[in-house]
């Protein structure tokens, strides 16, 4: 699983450069694909902060489960 969390982050990352190549583009109407592209880098960013919050819930009832303690 956390290669996964690696693989959207580095999709991410990709995303978020082109968003900002296309924002310094000498081209003027070359910003709504900046938009566009910068849009996705943050879904994808925010993709890969819930693998990862979700993979440490998971490892955290993993463990709970297995313990011997009891209340």
């Amino acid at each position: 699983m956390n290669e996964d969390i690696w693989l959207v982050v580095g999709v991410a990352m990709v995303w978020a450069l082109l968003a900002l190549v296309y924002a310094l583009a000498p081209w003027g109407d070359m910003i709504g694909y900046a938009r566009v592209w910068g849009f996705g880098a943050m879904l994808f960013l925010g993709l890969a902060v819930l693998l990862r919050r979700s993979v440490r819930f998971a490892r955290g009832t993993e463990v709970a489960a297995n313990s011997d303690w009891r209340p």
